[in-house]
């Protein structure tokens, strides 16, 4: 490196961290071991199909409810046996829609999340049996992303994301449907929580933060807001809903079906200590940095738990952004005008070896219109966060821990894309992805499970003590001596991850399931506590 560059890099980042000294050691109490695995169909014809996404439970019969999005079915799998899965039968989903996005189990009552024909087209809440019979359908809103339960069974919510059409000539509402099911699905009830008293003009516009995101062309806040994924209260009065591109949480009343409230998210500060990242993929190395970059965080999946302390909410913070063909917020930062101000000397800094080919927003930044950015904003921020329920504060963010756990664990491998293998490859772009969460109880502990979507993996935490989680393990069933096309690389691409405790498992021990979207494999892991 020549050192006019090395001094330039210097003026942008405040402490250059090379390689993994920083990673926190696991406290190595649990193990997680791969005991079975089901491919979703053919081997040779999973690669990138989508064959495995979102995985629900039904404990008495010990079967699996995989979403099958190829296919468009629910694959029943029993696991009875967990070290060798096997497939009851598929249900297809087919005259109800066009394609399934989730699913959940309560009882003996499965309900399944079916979008629309088209973009404005509502979408549907299919109830099946445990044996994949139908029994019901309710009509829901828009794209309906994510299904859940209420923890007493009383509810169904889904998350209609009401995404646009590729030429953003339509942008339906998003909203959350809240279906009343008390003891009999067939008697249904839907109620919808819209955003519409939020629009300019209406009767709680002033309630929006400024720190919501809305900014899709010509829409109004109901349009730009994108319910993602659901999170509900232990007491089932209240839901937390992600609205990942907006960069906020809404806040729900289930019985009364209002929102309550919209909580803004903020941004993370990369320049500072403890919150570096890789930022560049071309430089051939493994440098995790402080630099002058903001991370909206974007949280795709929420869980919520409760403590002696109060009530939390633990989000995985993907970072997805718009990218269609009417509008793009994507850009590289290398095509932003940066203030010269903030960001001096930074021509040779921009490089595509260097950070020039990061990956940015454009809708942010450009804070007095003048055509020069004085702020860069990456989307996602590479970590899982703790939050406050009730007033939205931040108690937790695990920093550069990912990175630097899988720089210190696999360096040869660091931040490869779950499609090839290679070195490097996503430090411009949302690095390992954190997508996927779930939570479990084990003795006397709270536990996080997050999925990494693009090295794949689950990231294992003890969330006891939400104020300061702490690192247990990092588990990846993937091979990276493998060819991702060709089927031999195992786990690719973990969407939806679950916990089963020991006392609803086949086997009588704690169990996660994780569902890996490009690999379309579905695999059960044995949870071993050392302690």
């Amino acid at each position: 490196m020549r050192l006019g560059m090395l001094f330039l890099l210097m003026l942008f980042t405040l402490v250059t961290v090379v390689s993994a000294q920083n990673a926190p050691q696991g406290t190595g109490e649990l193990t997680l071991t791969p005991i079975g695995t089901y491919p979703q169909g053919d081997i040779a014809d999973l690669f990138d199909e989508g064959n495995a996404e979102i995985v629900a439970y039904h404990a008495p019969s010990f079967r699996l409810f995989v979403v099958n999005a190829n296919t468009a079915t629910i694959d029943i799998l029993d696991i009875t046996d967990p070290t060798m899965p096997i497939l009851v039968t598929a249900v297809s989903f087919d005259e109800y829609g066009d394609g399934i996005n989730s699913v959940a189990v309560y009882d003996d009552l499965v309900a399944v999340a079916v979008e629309g024909d088209d973009v404005n087209v509502r979408g549907s809440v299919v109830f099946i049996s445990i044996n994949g019979d139908f029994l019901h359908m309710v009509e829901v809103g828009f794209l309906p992303d994510m299904v859940v339960f209420s923890p007493d069974g009383q509810y169904v919510l889904t998350a209609n994301e009401g995404e646009p059409n590729d030429d953003y000539s339509i942008d339906p509402e998003g909203s959350v449907s809240i279906i009343y099911i008390g003891d009999n699905a067939q008697l249904a009830t839907v109620a919808e929580a819209t955003f519409t008293d939020f629009n300019v003009g209406g009767a709680r516009a002033n309630e929006l933060p400024a720190g919501v995101r809305i900014y899709g062309p010509n829409a109004t806040v109901a349009q730009d807001l994108e319910p993602e994924y659901i999170a509900i209260s232990a007491d089932s009065t209240t839901a937390y809903v992600t609205l990942q591109e907006n960069n906020a949480v809404a806040v729900i009343d289930i019985q009364t079906a209002t929102v309550t409230a919209i909580l803004a998210l903020g941004y993370k500060d990369f320049s500072l200590a403890g919150n570096g990242l890789d930022a560049g993929k071309d430089d051939g190395m493994i440098n995790i940095a402080n630099w002058n970059i903001r991370g909206l965080y974007l949280p795709d999946a929420i869980a919520y738990y409760r403590t002696d302390m109060g009530s939390y909410l633990v989000t995985a913070n993907e970072g997805d952004s718009r990218d269609y063909d009417g509008y793009s917020e994507e850009a590289e930062i290398n095509d932003l005008n940066l203030d010269p101000e903030i960001f001096p000397n930074a021509e040779e800094l921009l490089a595509d070896s260097a950070i020039g080919g990061l990956e940015v927003t454009n809708a942010l930044g450009d804070e007095d219109g003048d055509g020069d950015y004085e702020a860069v904003y990456i989307g996602g921020a590479r970590s899982f966060s703790i939050w406050d329920a009730t007033t939205g504060e931040l108690v937790f963010d695990s920093g550069d821990q990912f990175e630097q756990i899988i720089a210190a664990l696999y360096p040869a491998d660091f931040n490869t894309n779950n499609d090839e293998n290679e070195f490097d490859s996503r430090s411009d772009n949302a690095g390992p992805e954190p997508e996927a969460v779930t939570l479990g109880v084990i003795g006397d502990k709270t536990y996080a499970f997050i999925g990494l979507e693009r090295i794949g993996g689950v990231m294992v935490y003890d969330i006891t003590n939400p104020m300061s989680p702490v690192f247990v393990t990092y588990a990846n069933n993937r091979d990276f001596a493998g060819d991702p096309e060709a089927g031999t690389a195992k786990d690719l691409g973990p969407e939806g991850v679950l916990f089963i405790p020991a006392d609803q498992s086949p086997n009588g021990e704690n169990l996660l399931v994780v569902a890996n979207e490009i690999s379309g494999t579905t695999t059960v892991y044995r949870i071993t506590r050392n302690m």
